[in-house]
């Protein structure tokens, strides 16, 4: 059984949520879904410019964890793009807001985010 997954900090929601080309109904289209966290790792690390170890620790996440999701988040894009699918942005396991907050989040009934390891050395 898969371990689940850890709660991603996501400290920006779009606004416009779904994509599609131009000119043809949407019923006619394949959907491919980009989650919330793929998102927000496309934001911080391609439109923001930030480093993957920066944009990992503000997402609450492993600098390989954020470079997984980056690569995901870039290949369903891509997908998209070339073959010409709607995007629909939404879902995933995340939690709002800059700072980690103390209570549950998730489905899950503990609390998933820690004091950062690296934080406390300083």
């Amino acid at each position: 059984m898969p371990r689940p997954p850890k709660c991603r900090r996501v400290s920006f929601v779009p606004g416009v949520v779904y994509f599609k080309p131009a000119g043809i109904p949407a019923r006619d289209l394949e959907e491919v879904a980009l989650t919330l966290d793929e998102m927000e790792a496309l934001r911080l690390a391609d439109l923001e410019g930030l480093y993957h170890e920066d944009a990992a620790l503000r997402m609450n996440v492993s600098r390989q964890t954020l470079a997984n999701i980056l690569a995901s988040a870039r290949r369903k894009t891509a997908e998209t793009l070339v073959y010409g699918k709607a995007l629909r942005i939404g879902g995933g396991a995340v939690e709002l807001g800059e700072k980690p907050s103390p209570g549950p989040c998730c489905r899950r009934r503990k609390p998933c985010c820690r004091k950062n390891p690296k934080e406390e050395d300083r």
